[in-house]
């Protein structure tokens, strides 16, 4: 899991993609569809890699690929480019069902996921679906791509304060730096998600902040039980907007794209 927490009045979510900083330096609204996207079509399935070839208009790294002609969404992300036109991509889902010679469509851009205060108290996977079955949220007028440069020197904080975490042991022993980077290291279950969600709770109460946790390998279990135990504590409110954190999971089941 990850943890970043946030000082009461920032940017409330910078949706995993860097410092909220960044927030005012881009376009976040979603670029509009180009005339004519550019198609291609499987030439390769092993396992999560698809190879997709191209007859022109090769697409860059780190764009979002999708397969045409699937009753369910499934996106492909750019990872190298191979020769002969053709790219190598990581599928964000199952690829059961794909065969040689399916169409495929470049989106023109990154993949973007919703961000702002209607993604609080929500579950969503890598490509911004929500998966909490509490259908789908309002249209969203804010995206932002997955992938995005480092904050400028020039726009990060240089405070040096402390978090006060509310955990003893740790203000005292190990404190932790505001804007900082943390590492929990240890065997399984040894109690490291129950640390991030007790952070988070925290976070969330004592500093009016908003957190987001990335479940990324977590069990099944773990992602169900900190879900439901945030609804618990009331860092996640089901019936208004008042939510703390927002959650992102790729759990244990899942491909190695998601």
């Amino acid at each position: 899991g990850a943890l970043q927490a946030l000082k009461p009045g920032v940017q409330p979510l910078k949706a995993l993609v860097g410092s909220p900083a960044v927030l005012s330096r881009r376009d976040y609204v979603a670029p509009a569809a180009a005339a004519t996207a550019a198609s291609g079509r499987i030439v390769a399935v092993i396992g999560a890699v698809v190879d997709v070839q191209f007859d022109e208009d090769l697409p860059p790294i780190l764009n979002a690929l999708e397969v045409a002609g699937r009753d369910s969404r499934l996106v492909l992300e750019v990872a190298q480019h191979l020769g002969e036109n053709t790219v190598r991509t990581i599928a964000m889902d199952g690829t059961e069902g794909l065969v040689r010679g399916q169409r495929v469509l470049d989106t023109g851009a990154p993949i973007r996921i919703p961000v702002g205060p209607e993604t609080l108290g929500r579950i969503m996977n890598v490509i911004g679906e929500p998966i909490d079955e509490r259908g789908s949220p309002s249209p969203q007028k804010q995206t932002a791509p997955i992938h995005a440069e480092a904050p400028e020197f020039t726009d990060m904080s240089v405070e040096q304060e402390i978090l006060v975490t509310g955990i003893k042991v740790v203000d005292l022993l190990a404190p932790y730096a505001k804007g900082g980077k943390i590492g929990l290291f240890g065997g399984a279950g040894v109690g490291k998600t129950v640390l991030i969600m007790e952070l988070i709770n925290n976070v969330a109460k004592a500093h009016g902040g908003y957190s987001v946790f990335a479940g990324v390998g977590e069990r099944t279990r773990e992602g169900n039980d900190l879900y439901h135990e945030m609804i618990e504590s009331g860092v996640i409110n089901l019936k208004d907007t008042t939510s703390k954190v927002a959650l992102v999971y790729g759990q244990m089941n899942e491909p190695p794209g998601a």
